[in-house]
């Protein structure tokens, strides 16, 4: 399995407050933007997994939505994100 209860606690650690607060905005793109990066790989490789396609569209757009709460609540954490993870926009 891609995603290990270590691997989380250790991107929630990084990007969240603290390796327990899986509510965070910030902990939370961060996980979906791992989660985007491992299926878009596998996309490339396997081009007609539309049920996986599917889910990834479905994350981006979880993401994106995060991403809109967060700079409408606070613009410095949006663009300290963005910044950190290398998002565009």
């Amino acid at each position: 399995m891609y995603l290990t209860a270590e691997k989380k606690q250790e991107i929630f650690a990084k990007y969240g407050k603290s390796n327990t607060d899986t509510g965070s905005s910030e902990g939370q793109i961060a996980l979906f933007s791992y989660r985007i990066n491992h299926l878009t790989g596998h996309l490339k490789a396997n081009k007609k997994d539309f049920g996986t396609e599917r889910s990834l569209l479905s994350l981006v757009g979880k993401r994106r939505r995060l991403l809109d709460y967060l700079k409408k609540v606070d613009i410095e954490r949006y663009r300290a994100i963005v910044k950190a993870l290398d998002l565009r926009k």
